[in-house]
């Protein structure tokens, strides 16, 4: 049994959790004031990310503490290829000024090379990004909206097993897209079938970690399919993040396990196909993945290192009297491990 969160603020006089669990909205009221953690461990982003069957887009705002960084990523599905860019400012310890809340306000951020914007007002988003040099002397820019499809969202708060550390994260699947891009010489209209997901986080981290996660927004014969599956860091005996959104509803999973192959040297193969299941059995998917966004960011005390891996679904889920069957359904699944 998985417990599902009540409403009420997020943490104690101490600033530990009051309750962990899941939730399919925003219940917990987060106020960064209200942490008594290590202020260089308190960790806030925005993340978001926009395909169609052609092109995907991700676009970051971090604010680490330590540190602060903004990132463009431009997938080419057809041609299996991406470019990254990445900037990074130090010191900003909540300089960034993130909403306490996923519901309304604006993030901005500025520098010599970027700008990025993530407006929201009344459930409708507006993305503005521009970026110098993302990639061989190719700028970028966009101009995206997005509103919500499903009024459910994944909701999670997950301790630490060291005091006043803690996770509280959203994930809203289903965004219907619209607007365009510009990457070099390419201008690309999101078409009118684009769906996205924001990855909304707050907390204080530990120092080291490793986490799974693997998202899917997609049509599928006249139906929205999405989900949220993860694992991998914190005590999640309270609830999972797993959740599966078929058009208007939400159903609440419980484990998943990534099944990662691995070549003749006992390397994990992340571009050879995967298998997802469960313990249940409810889950039970193969994914073939194109592209392997890779980057191993290395500062001495600070690394981070991600394979961000898109590909495509094919399976079926199962959930109360139903089963949702799929095929060839473009979602990504990464494992990321960071030390910061």
């Amino acid at each position: 049994m998985q417990h599902k969160l009540t409403k009420g603020p997020l943490l104690d006089e101490k600033g530990n959790l009051i309750e962990a669990g899941y939730a399919f909205e925003l219940v917990k009221d987060y106020d960064r004031k209200a942490i008594k953690g290590m202020k260089s461990r308190i960790k806030e982003w925005d993340y978001y990310f926009i395909n169609d069957d052609e092109y995907g887009i991700a676009l970051t705002i971090d604010d680490n503490s330590y540190m602060g960084l903004v990132s463009v990523s431009v997938l080419d599905f057809k041609n299996k290829c991406e470019s990254t860019k990445s900037y990074i400012t130090w010191l900003t310890f909540g300089d960034v000024k993130f909403p306490s809340s996923s519901k309304d306000g604006d993030v901005f951020y500025e520098g010599k090379k970027f700008n990025m914007y993530f407006g929201n007002k009344n459930g409708k988003r507006h993305l503005v990004c521009s970026m110098k040099n993302v990639a061989k002397g190719k700028d970028f820019e966009c101009d995206i909206y997005l509103e919500q499809t499903n009024d459910n969202s994944m909701v999670i708060a997950t301790p630490f097993k060291k005091k006043r550390h803690f996770y509280y994260n959203q994930k809203i699947n289903l965004l219907k897209g619209r607007g365009f891009f510009k990457f070099g010489d390419l201008t690309h209209q999101m078409k009118p079938d684009s769906l996205g997901v924001l990855d909304w986080g707050r907390g204080v981290w530990t120092y080291s970690n490793t986490w799974y996660w693997s998202s899917l927004n997609a049509n599928y014969q006249g139906h929205r399919i999405g989900f949220n599956l993860g694992y991998g860091f914190g005590d999640t005996s309270a609830a999972s993040e797993n959740m599966l959104f078929y058009d208007k509803e939400v159903y609440k999973l419980e484990d998943v396990i990534f099944n990662i192959p691995r070549n003749e040297k006992g390397k994990l193969d992340f571009l050879s196909p995967w298998t997802f299941t469960s313990s249940k059995g409810d889950i039970n998917m193969t994914f073939n993945p194109i592209i392997d966004r890779y980057a191993n960011t290395n500062a001495l005390i600070i690394q981070s290192k991600q394979h961000q891996v898109f590909g495509y679904f094919s399976g079926s889920i199962k959930v109360e009297d139903k089963t949702i069957s799929f095929e060839n359904l473009l979602g990504f699944a990464e494992m990321v491990t960071n030390r910061w």
